[in-house]
């Protein structure tokens, strides 16, 4: 850990951050707020790293202002991607000979196309030696340029290493071993706790359940103690409805959940995160990973589950979130998941809100991100076209973005 810091340290000395400069008049030909308005020839005001006023009046704009003229684009607010694994690039079949240090100083291509994609804010997953942890306090020192972090730490899985040996970061057997596990994250300074619930990524569409309901209760317990929430990473539907009976605040890929399990997520308010499309990259890129014979077929039939599963959570009023679970080279496809949400029955706008004011709530977030006002974050993106018309929009026509009043994405002029 002390080598990590050591090596974080050292980063700083290369790496800049943008300037936030003078009040910014960010002018747009419309904009979604977030806030179930939209303004035509809208103009955001931004005073360092937060919006000082949405307004419509030309002579809003305070005298000395730099002014960014979008008048050509609509302005969304910045996306929050709930499901990411940023240290998990680019080559999985050498992934695990490099070290955790190496491995975060490579996610910085993942940080630049997520912001590309429009992402402002990403709940990232898992990470070795809390390398996600730092990367987390770098972004918010301004050392490094990417979206603002919230991380997981080690997630808690069930023992993998050898019956013998000492357990290792986030493993456990039995509650009590739940509960120690959960704490170590936490006084590592993590934002959430993941739990490995069941099997399941790439290849492995299985969904076995692994962590029982009584480990992911006493560790859920200390969690909401201390005032932090967790997500369940759970492929089947046993580990979802555990998940949920044990006091989960999100859920994550869940699978053929029946209509008594999705009613109680509703019920209580569990967040769910269906992760669509990476189960789609992992089709699209089955040779280059070497997957088995019959691998491309699985995913098929889980894919088709999965969109019939969330098809059912949304017409239950279920709070269903955005999530790549982007890994590997797939950072720039990050939003590709809003197209499976329409496949599913929502409007562009509902999609949109899967995005934005959804995950900003479950975050407890919902003063600070997803929405374009007064005291929020200036996280803020044009695209090219109607993005309610249309959800591609959103996914393929990201031209600009400021992330904390900070411009991070201009491709709005040639050459940029």
């Amino acid at each position: 850990m002390q080598n990590l810091r050591i090596a974080a340290s050292l980063l700083m000395l290369f790496l800049c951050s943008p300037a936030f400069g003078a009040t910014k008049a960010i002018k747009f030909g419309r904009l979604v707020d977030g806030t179930g308005r939209v303004l035509t020839n809208a103009i955001v005001i931004v005073d360092n790293d937060r919006i000082a006023a949405v307004t419509t009046a030309a002579s809003s704009i305070p005298a000395g202002a730099d002014i960014i003229d979008l008048s050509r684009y609509s302005g969304i607010p910045g996306m929050i991607d709930a499901h990411t694994h940023m240290t998990y690039g680019p080559d999985p079949l050498t992934r695990g000979s490099r070290t955790a240090t190496v491995n975060m100083i490579l996610a910085e291509d993942a940080l630049k196309k997520t912001l590309e994609s429009g992402v402002t804010t990403v709940r990232d997953m898992n990470a070795s030696e809390y390398v996600d942890v730092a990367m987390r306090d770098l972004i918010n020192m301004g050392h490094w340029i990417g979206p603002r972090m919230l991380v997981v730490g080690c997630g808690l899985r069930a023992q993998r290493s050898k019956f013998g040996t000492p357990l290792q970061c986030g493993e456990g057997n039995g509650p009590v071993e739940f509960e120690r596990a959960a704490r170590q994250q936490l006084a590592a300074g993590v934002d959430w706790i993941k739990i490995f619930g069941s099997t399941g990524s790439g290849q492995d569409v299985t969904g076995f359940q692994t962590v029982m309901y009584d480990e992911m209760k006493a560790a859920v317990d200390v969690v909401h103690a201390m005032g932090k929430k967790v997500a369940v990473h759970s492929y089947g539907a046993g580990g979802g409805r555990d998940a949920i009976r044990a006091g989960a605040d999100s859920l994550e890929h869940a699978t053929d959940m029946d209509d008594e399990t999705i009613a109680e997520m509703v019920r209580k308010n569990v967040y769910y995160v269906p992760t669509i499309d990476h189960n789609r990259y992992y089709y699209d890129n089955a040779e280059a990973f070497h997957y088995r014979s019959g691998a491309k077929e699985e995913l098929t039939d889980f894919i088709s589950r999965n969109l019939e599963t969330t098809k059912k959570a949304f017409k239950a009023g279920a709070q269903i979130v955005m999530g790549s679970d982007a890994i590997y080279t797939m950072f720039g496809q990050n939003t590709r998941e809003l197209g499976w949400f329409v496949k599913a029955g929502m409007t562009p706008e509902q999609a949109l809100a899967s995005a934005t004011t959804t995950p900003a709530k479950m975050l407890s977030m919902e003063k600070q991100i997803g929405a374009v006002a007064p005291g929020f974050y200036a996280d803020i993106v044009a695209v090219e076209g109607d993005p309610l018309a249309d959800v591609n929009v959103i996914i393929n026509n990201v031209k600009w973005a400021m992330r904390g009043g900070a411009v991070v994405v201009d491709k709005t002029r040639p050459g940029r």
